[in-house]
């Protein structure tokens, strides 16, 4: 089995390396990939990814290159993990939005369109390549934002799941909490990708006792501790929101909390920096602590079972993915993309039925999804018009005076990445 993954030097990548390596029962890899333009990182990470599978006696070889179409030739799967414009440019997302009082975030609000405009050609470009060398591999998404990626290759007719570490996040949150194995646990995980909620947590699988309430009555404060809201807000909800909640729960605080503070891509800049001091040592041959810090927490485990479950072997039947709406929530058209359970294999992601949705939660959702429209619209045809109509449409934004301003600042600071402006 050969696995590619593109963008390769990332500081993620070791996370990676090492489900890779620990898990090889679920997903037996001959050949790992790693494909990344940054030569110089990919050197270092293709170092210590060689290390980690040598000291966990794994007899799969890894290749580290530039050239995209050599890494894609003969991949069974293809995982995307690449950052158009680095860490520079998610610097710029997170700070000029909060110019005009708007949330400054990379995959949400004007950040997030952002970061689609840049992404969505560059992707679908890659996924052409793939499909050129292999029509038969699985394209597996992670890169943000997922929803708007995923839509764009399942539109253009690609072979793609979309996938995010937030359910699997909770899942493993809450069976520490009730003191279970994770297996044990199954989320009602429901709505869009960075934009769900946990309606249910069942025991034994997804027909199991729900133990949602018992969660909130005897954990809640925990809980709601760990995605900074209030835990009054919670016990009136029933549910727990995804930590991306808060944007829209909480903006104006946010807001201010965001201006008074470095940005997260600062300290995630300083953090790779230090990850990369870390990869070049010869003695390492782990992960280091750092990297949980890094983000993407057991995003390793989830990409092995969906990689697994798509390629035929031992991955769970029953995973989080992001993929076609397809009626499963009929408020929302059949070709949104949608993040909720769904059954996995050879022929892709089926989502499985969703109890009724509370209109609280169906309506923002069926705001983003639209909004979601509008932003792939712009980043397949481009267009000042386009982009303001998507910001307008974002309920971060939905102001005409601040959609305009932020057209602007948002074409100022990323021409180079469009080819339209």
């Amino acid at each position: 089995m050969k696995l590619t993954v593109v963008g390769g030097g990332s500081t993620y990548t070791p996370e990676l390396v090492d489900g890779f390596a620990r898990l090889r029962d679920t997903l037996p890899v001959e050949e790992l990939v790693l494909v990344d333009p940054a030569a110089d990182r990919l050197e270092l990470v293709g170092g210590l990814a060689r290390r980690i599978f040598a000291k966990q006696v794994h007899g799969g070889r890894i290749v580290t290159t530039s050239d995209l179409d050599e890494a894609v030739d003969g991949a069974d799967a293809v995982l995307l993990q690449l950052r158009v414009g680095g860490q520079a440019a998610r610097e710029q997302d997170e700070t000029w939005p909060l110019e005009c009082g708007c949330v400054g975030q990379e995959t949400t609000g004007a950040g997030g369109l952002a970061k689609a405009l840049r992404t969505v050609p560059v992707v679908l470009d890659i996924a052409e390549r793939v499909r050129r060398a292999n029509p038969d591999a699985w394209i597996i998404d992670f890169t943000n934002p997922v929803g708007i990626v995923t839509r764009a290759l399942l539109r253009a007719g690609h072979r793609a799941v979309g996938l995010c570490n937030v359910a699997i996040g909770l899942q493993r949150k809450f069976a520490a909490l009730l003191g279970v194995a994770p297996a044990d646990v199954h989320l009602d995980h429901v709505g869009l990708n960075h934009l769900t909620w946990e309606t249910g947590v069942r025991l034994g699988g997804p027909g199991g006792a729900d133990v949602l309430p018992r969660l909130l009555a005897e954990h809640g404060d925990a809980v709601a501790a760990d995605l900074r809201l209030p835990r009054p807000l919670l016990d009136r909800l029933g549910v727990v929101p995804s930590y991306y909640l808060r944007y829209y729960y909480a903006h104006d605080e946010v807001v201010d909390e965001l201006r008074t503070k470095p940005s997260r891509a600062a300290e995630v800049a300083e953090m790779e920096r230090r990850l990369l001091e870390m990869y070049g040592d010869p003695a390492l041959d782990e992960k280091p602590a750092l990297l949980a810090k890094r983000g993407g927490a057991y995003y390793s485990e989830a990409a092995v079972d969906l990689a697994a479950a798509l390629l035929g072997g031992a991955g769970s039947p029953h995973q989080v993915v992001n993929t076609y709406n397809r009626g499963t929530l009929p408020f929302l058209p059949d070709d949104a993309v949608i993040e909720v359970p769904a059954a996995v294999g050879g022929k892709g992601a089926a989502p499985l039925p969703v109890p009724a949705v509370d209109p609280l939660y169906a309506g923002l959702m069926a705001n983003v999804t639209a909004y979601e429209d509008l932003a792939l619209d712009a980043a397949l045809r481009g267009g000042r018009d386009r982009v303001f109509r998507a910001l307008l449409a974002h309920p971060l934004v939905g102001q005409y005076a601040y959609a305009e301003q932020l057209t602007d600042r948002l074409i100022a600071h990323n021409r180079e990445h469009l080819a339209w402006a």
